[in-house]
C-alpha cells in the first residue's frame, strides 16, 4: 500500500495555535486526546482571556436575521418544552420562476427570541467563511469531519431539553453566559441512529458538572453525555463544533462495501447458516490498518466541500502563467497523494474529487502538495518539461488545489 498523505491547512489564527489547541488549551491537545477524547467532559473556564469573536458574533447573527438573508434549513428557532413550526417564524418570498422559501421573517423571529425561543444557526462549516476555516483547520487537527452550530438563547431560557449528542460536542461561548449541567451517558458512544429518549433509557441520574460558561470559556463533551443548558441574567452565543467520527462499525460498512466485488459473498446463505467462518479471511484482509485507514482518510477528503475564495481572479490571472509565476496551495485543502494506483499512475485526492495524473508527473506533483511555501514551475524537481509543468500547474489551479500566489 503506498503512503498517504494529508495537508494541514494553514490559516493566520491555525499557523500559532491550532483549531484544537483553541478549543482545549491550557490542556495541551496531546493531553486532551489521551485523557479526555471519547472518555470524559473536559472544562476550560479563561477568565475573559480567549475570544471566538472573530468566528461569529452576537451582531453578525441580527445582522443576518434581520437582513432577510437566512433561509431554512440554515436556521430554526427552539425551545424547551414547546414545538415551534418553522411557519410561524418564516415565510416564502414570491418570485420567478420559483420562490424563496422559508426566510426568516425579522418581525416573528424578534418576538419569538423576546419570549424565550432560541436561534439556532445551522450548518456554519458550509457557508460563513471564518467558521468553514476554522473546522477545517479542525478536520485536519482530528483527522475528523466537522460541523458548526450556533445557538441565541435570550435570558431565563431553555432551548433544548436533556439530550445527548451522536458526535463528539466542542462547546465555544462566544457572548454572555450559560449554565451547563452534565450527566452520565446512558448510552455509551452512541451511533447516528441511537437516539435518548426518557421513556426508553430512563431518567438522568446525578449532576457531574454543574458549570457556567462565559465568553471565551469552552466545553467539551463526548458523544452520548447527556446534558442541558440555561441562560441567566444575560443573552447567551455559543457555537456548537460537532466532530463526526470514523468509526468501527462505518470501517466494516466500508470493508463490507469493498467486497462487493467478491462472488462469494453474492450467493445465497444456505437453510443452516454455514459458511460465515470462511469468508471472515477476506474481511479481515480489507480490515488490515493501512486498508483501514487508507478509507478513513479518503472519506474524509472526499466529504470536504471547496472552499475557493478569489478563483474567477485566479482563472483569469491563467492567462499569464509562465515558469517563473510562484504558486502555493491553497491553505483550506485536505488531500490524499497516493502513488501506483490505475496502473502506476498517481492520484491526488481532495474537494470531494480525485485526479490521476501519468507516473512521470510524480516528483513535480509531490513538490506542489507539499511545499510549505510558494514555488514555481522552473524550480519544480523531476523531468517533465517546462511546457508539461505548466499544463500541471494550470490545471491545479482550476481543479482549485493551487491558486496564484499574491492575489489574496
Amino acid at each position: 500500500m503506498p503512503p498517504i498523505r494529508t495537508s494541514a491547512p494553514r490559516t493566520p489564527r491555525a499557523s500559532s495555535t491550532g483549531a484544537l489547541a483553541r478549543c482545549v488549551e491550557p490542556t495541551p491537545a496531546e493531553e486532551f486526546l489521551a485523557e479526555y477524547w471519547e472518555q470524559r467532559p473536559l472544562v476550560a473556564l479563561r477568565d475573559g482571556e480567549t475570544s471566538y469573536d472573530d468566528l461569529l458574533t452576537e451582531d453578525d447573527v441580527e445582522r443576518l436575521v434581520t437582513s432577510g438573508e437566512l433561509r431554512h434549513p440554515a436556521f430554526r428557532l427552539v425551545k424547551a418544552g414547546e414545538k415551534l413550526r418553522l411557519g410561524d417564524y418564516s415565510t416564502d418570498i414570491p418570485w420567478r420562476p420559483s420562490s424563496f422559501r422559508g426566510v426568516a421573517d425579522a418581525e416573528r423571529v424578534a418576538a419569538a427570541f423576546a419570549d424565550g425561543a432560541t436561534i439556532v444557526v445551522q450548518g456554519l462549516h458550509h457557508w460563513w467563511r471564518p467558521l468553514s476555516l476554522f473546522c477545517r483547520v479542525l478536520e485536519a487537527d482530528l483527522g475528523e469531519p466537522a460541523q458548526a452550530n450556533a445557538y441565541y438563547t435570550p435570558r431565563g431560557s431553555q432551548g433544548l431539553p436533556v439530550h445527548h449528542d451522536t458526535h463528539d460536542v466542542f462547546v465555544l461561548q462566544v457572548a454572555g453566559e450559560k449554565r451547563w449541567l452534565v450527566y452520565e451517558p446512558a448510552l455509551e458512544l452512541p451511533l447516528k441512529d441511537q437516539r435518548y429518549s426518557e421513556a426508553e433509557h430512563g431518567a438522568p441520574g446525578e449532576v457531574v458538572k454543574d458549570v457556567t460558561l462565559r465568553a471565551g470559556d469552552t466545553l467539551y463533551l463526548p458523544r452520548g453525555w447527556l446534558h442541558e443548558a440555561v441562560t441567566s441574567g444575560s443573552d447567551s452565543l455559543h457555537l456548537t463544533i460537532g466532530v463526526n467520527v470514523y468509526t468501527w462499525s462505518d470501517a466494516l460498512r466500508g470493508a463490507l462495501r469493498e467486497l462487493a466485488s467478491e462472488v462469494d459473498l453474492r450467493r445465497s446463505v444456505p437453510e443452516d447458516g454455514s459458511g460465515g467462518r470462511e469468508l471472515l479471511d477476506l474481511l479481515a484482509e480489507r480490515l488490515e490498518p493501512e486498508e483501514v485507514a487508507r478509507r478513513k482518510a479518503r472519506k474524509l477528503v472526499h466529504g470536504r466541500r471547496p472552499i475557493l475564495d478569489g478563483q474567477l481572479r485566479q482563472l483569469r490571472a491563467l492567462e499569464g502563467l509562465t515558469a517563473d509565476t510562484e504558486v502555493e496551495r491553497r491553505p483550506e485543502v485536505l488531500y490524499l497523494l497516493e502513488d501506483g494506483v490505475d496502473g502506476g499512475r498517481v492520484r491526488l485526492s481532495f474537494s470531494g474529487k480525485s485526479l490521476t495524473f501519468p507516473a512521470r508527473a510524480h516528483d513535480e506533483l509531490e513538490a506542489l502538495a507539499d511545499a510549505d511555501d510558494p514555488v514555481t514551475a522552473r524550480d519544480l524537481p523531476g523531468g517533465l518539461d517546462e511546457a508539461g509543468r505548466l499544463v500541471l500547474v494550470r490545471r491545479l489551479v482550476r481543479e482549485g488545489f493551487l491558486r496564484l500566489a499574491g492575489l489574496g
